[in-house]
C-alpha cells in the first residue's frame, strides 16, 4: 500500500481541513475502510460564543463516508464530556449516545461516531481508525493474536475483541492507564481493525499505511484463478431463469421485492467452486460490523436449482436463522429481524448479493467480495477463524440497531424492483427512466444512441446501447438486466420512430418496413425475450407507450399510425395471455409531447402558425388548456407500473389534456 500523501494537496489547511484530507485519502482505499466503516478524529481548541477556550474532538459523524467527507461531517464534541464518560463503571450505548449529541457545540451536526470516547482516550491530536481487510484477516486466523504481534511488532498495542462502543472504551480506559503512549505508533482491536494515532495529520495517515503494507506483506501470494472448461460470457437462459427464481423467493422470505447482483467473476467462481467453501464461508463475517448488511452466513444453493428446491432451501436457511436468534435472546426482549439471506453462493457460478435496493445490495456486494477474498488468504495460513457466534449475534442485535427498527419511515412505491425501458435517451424515455428512480425502482435503460452508456449515474441505473430491431441485441439487453438487478419486474415499450409526413399514394417501402420494425415487430421481439422473467416478477406489468394516433389518426401518418395500432392489439393480447400468470399490460397514448426531440423550435412554431396561434397557445391546444411534458407522461408510467393499477390490466389511457377527436 502507498501513502497518497502530496504536501502541496495539504498546504495551508487547518485541523479540520488536515482531517477532511487524510480522511478522504484513507477512504480512498476500499481495503481499509468499506461503506462507512472506520473513523476518524482530530482534537482542537476553539473560543465558544462567550470567548471561553474549549477542548472539543470533532469526530467522524453516523452516516458519513470517509472517501466523500466533508468539514461538516465531523461532530464537535466536548472532550470533557468524554473523558468523564470513559471515568463511568457502564452506560448503556443508548444513555452514552444521548449524552454525546448534548454534549456537542453544534446541534446540527451529525451524531458522533459510537468510537468517540475511545478517540477521546487516545492523548494525540490526529487519530485513524480502519477496517484493514490484511490486518483482520491475519487475527481471523489460529493464533492470529501472535501473528499480527509478530508481523507488526512492540509499536503497536494489541486489545482482544471487545463489543464496539462504551464497552470497548471502558476497556481501553482500564487497559492503558499510565501508559507510556510515546512507545506506540497504533492499536490493534482483534477482528475489529486498526488504530494509529499522531499529533501530526500525515504521521498519523502514513503510519496506517506503514503498519497495513507490512500485514498485506505477510499475507500468502495471490489465490489461482482457473477459468472453468466451457465459461460462456453470455449465461444461459436456462440459468437466468434461475437466478430470476432465486430473486423472487429471497424477496417472499424477505416480504418486499429485492435486488439481486450476481458476480460471476473468475475469483467469484473460484471461490464457490471450492470443496469446502460451504463450511468455512459459514463460519461467520471478516469483521463483526459487517454483520448488520451480510448476516452472519450465505445462503448455499444447491448446483442446479428450480422453484421448488430454492424455495426448500430458503425455508432451511430461514429456519436456522430463527434457531440462532432464538440460541441468544433468553431473558432479552428483543424483536427478530427478518430471516432473508443477504448473499448467497452458487458453487460453481459465482455468488449473489441481494438488498431492497441497488445500493444496498452494492454494498453487500462489495462486502462479501472483500470477504471471500480474507477467506481464501485466511484458509491458506491455517483456517478461517470468525468470531464466535454470540458475539456476532451481539452485533447484530446491538441495543443501537434494535433502536433503528421502525424508524425507517415507508419505502417508495416500486423500491426492489427492476424495470427495463426502451428509447430512454431522451422524451418520454429519459423521463421515464427518472420518475422509475425516484420511485425506488433499479432501471435498465436501453437506446440506441452510443450516450445512453453515459447519461445516467448510479447504482440503481445500467445503460445499454441497443438496436431494438436487432433480435440478439434484445436477448443481451435482457441477460444484462437479469445478470445486474437479478431480474425483470417492469418493461417500458418506449421506443419508436415518427417519419415524416407521407400519404399513401407515395409512402415508400423503406419508411413502411422501418417504421414496423421499430415500433411494432421489435416490441413484440421484447415482450418475448422477457416475459420468462415478468412471469417471475414481483407485481409484474408492461406499460406500452403507444400513441393518439390509434383512436384518431391524421393524414399523412399511414405508417406511424398503423405500426401504433399494431402495437396496441400486441398489448392486448398480451394482457390477455399474460394475464393469468400475474402480468398485467396496460397502454397510454400521449400526445403533443412538445418537450422531445421530435418537436424542434422550428416545427412548434410552423405548426402553431399553421393553426393561426402562439407556440404556447399550440402547446396548449387541448380542452384542459395545459402543457404535456414528457414528466407528465412518465408519472402515468410510473402509475402504471405501481399498485395504483395492481388491478387493472388492458387499459388504454390517453395523456393528452383532453382531445375532442378522441371523446
Amino acid at each position: 500500500m502507498k501513502s497518497r500523501w502530496n504536501d502541496a494537496d495539504a498546504a495551508d489547511k487547518s485541523l479540520l481541513e488536515l482531517r477532511v484530507y487524510t480522511s478522504r485519502l484513507l477512504g480512498a482505499e476500499p481495503s481499509l475502510v468499506l461503506h462507512g466503516g472506520g473513523n476518524t478524529s482530530v482534537k482542537v481548541r476553539e473560543k465558544n460564543l462567550f470567548g471561553r477556550e474549549e477542548h472539543l474532538l470533532y469526530v467522524k459523524g453516523s452516516g458519513w463516508d470517509l472517501a466523500s467527507i466533508e468539514g461538516k461531517g465531523f461532530a464537535p464534541v466536548r472532550m470533557e464530556t468524554l473523558l468523564d464518560l470513559a471515568a463511568l463503571e457502564t452506560l448503556s450505548d443508548s444513555d452514552m449516545v444521548r449524552v454525546q449529541r448534548s454534549a456537542m457545540t453544534d446541534p446540527n451536526a451529525p451524531t458522533p461516531s459510537v468510537e468517540a470516547i475511545l478517540h477521546a482516550l487516545l492523548p494525540h491530536r490526529f487519530v485513524d481508525h480502519t477496517h484493514a481487510d490484511a490486518v483482520v484477516t491475519i487475527t481471523n486466523t489460529p493464533r492470529g493474536h501472535e501473528r499480527i504481534r509478530e508481523v507488526l511488532g512492540e509499536r503497536v498495542l494489541y486489545v482482544p475483541y471487545v463489543m464496539p462502543g462504551f464497552v470497548l472504551a471502558r476497556h481501553v480506559y482500564e487497559m492503558t492507564r499510565g501508559i507510556d503512549w510515546s512507545k506506540y505508533d497504533g492499536m490493534v482491536l482483534l477482528h475489529h481493525g486498526l488504530f494509529t494515532f499522531s499529533d501530526d495529520a500525515k504521521e498519523s495517515y502514513e503510519r496506517t499505511i506503514a503498519l497495513v503494507s507490512k500485514a498485506e506483506a505477510a499475507l500468502p501470494s495471490s489465490v489461482a484463478i482457473v477459468q472453468p472448461e466451457g465459461f460462456s460470457v453470455w449465461p444461459s437462459s436456462d440459468d437466468l431463469v434461475r437466478v430470476a427464481t432465486l430473486r423472487r423467493a429471497v424477496g417472499r422470505s424477505l416480504g418486499a421485492p429485492v435486488i439481486a447482483k450476481w458476480d460471476r467473476s473468475p475469483v467469484a467462481r473460484t471461490f464457490t467452486d471450492r470443496a469446502n467453501t460451504a463450511e468455512f464461508a459459514g463460519r461467520g463475517p471478516l469483521t463483526p460490523d459487517h454483520i448488520l448488511h451480510t448476516k452472519r452466513v450465505p445462503l448455499i444453493l444447491p448446483s442446479t436449482f428450480d422453484d421448488a428446491s430454492v424455495a426448500a432451501s430458503i425455508d432451511a436457511y430461514a429456519a436456522d436463522y430463527r434457531a440462532y436468534f432464538d440460541r441468544h435472546t433468553t431473558g432479552r426482549a428483543l424483536t427478530c429481524l427478518d430471516p432473508a439471506p443477504r448473499w448467497a453462493i452458487w458453487p460453481g457460478q459465482g455468488a449473489f448479493a441481494f438488498g431492497p435496493t441497488a445500493a444496498r445490495a452494492s454494498v453487500v456486494a462489495d462486502i462479501t467480495r472483500h470477504t471471500r477474498q480474507a477467506i481464501l488468504n485466511a484458509e491458506r495460513m491455517g483456517g478461517w477463524v470468525a468470531l464466535p457466534e454470540r458475539d456476532l449475534f451481539d452485533m447484530e442485535y446491538w441495543e443501537l440497531e434494535q433502536a433503528k427498527l421502525g424508524k425507517a419511515g415507508v419505502a417508495p412505491p416500486l423500491q426492489g424492483k427492476v424495470a427495463l425501458v426502451t428509447g430512454a435517451a431522451t422524451g418520454i424515455g429519459r423521463a421515464s427512466v427518472e420518475a422509475l428512480r425516484a420511485a425506488g425502482a433499479a432501471v435498465v435503460a436501453l437506446d440506441i444512441r452510443a450516450e445512453i452508456t453515459s447519461t445516467f449515474r448510479g447504482a440503481n441505473v445500467l445503460g445499454v446501447r441497443c438496436d431494438v430491431t436487432d433480435r440478439a441485441a434484445i436477448d443481451e439487453a435482457v441477460s444484462l438486466a437479469v445478470q445486474s438487478f437479478g431480474g425483470i419486474d417492469v418493461v417500458v415499450a418506449n421506443a419508436g420512430i415518427f417519419p415524416s409526413s407521407q400519404p399513401i399514394a407515395s409512402l415508400d417501402d423503406e419508411t413502411w418496413d422501418r417504421t414496423i420494425a421499430v415500433n411494432l415487430t421489435s416490441q413484440m421481439a421484447l415482450f418475448r425475450a422477457c416475459a420468462p422473467f415478468l412471469v417471475l416478477g414481483h407485481e409484474p406489468a408492461i406499460v406500452v407507450v403507444a400513441s393518439k394516433n390509434v383512436p384518431a389518426p391524421g393524414p399523412g401518418a399511414a405508417a406511424y399510425s398503423a405500426s401504433k395500432a399494431g402495437l396496441t392489439q400486441l398489448a392486448r393480447v398480451a394482457a390477455l395471455e399474460l394475464g393469468p400468470k400475474g402480468v398485467r399490460v396496460n397502454v397510454l397514448h400521449p400526445h403533443a409531447v412538445m418537450d422531445t426531440a421530435l418537436w424542434t423550435p422550428e416545427l412548434l412554431e410552423s405548426r402553431a402558425k399553421h393553426y393561426g396561434m402562439t407556440t404556447e397557445q399550440y402547446k396548449r391546444n387541448n380542452l384542459l388548456k395545459v402543457e404535456v411534458r414528457s414528466k407528465d407522461v412518465a408519472d402515468v408510467v410510473v402509475a402504471m407500473a405501481g399498485p395504483l393499477f395492481g388491478k387493472t390490466t388492458g387499459a388504454q389511457v390517453a395523456v393528452d389534456g383532453g382531445s375532442d377527436r378522441i371523446i
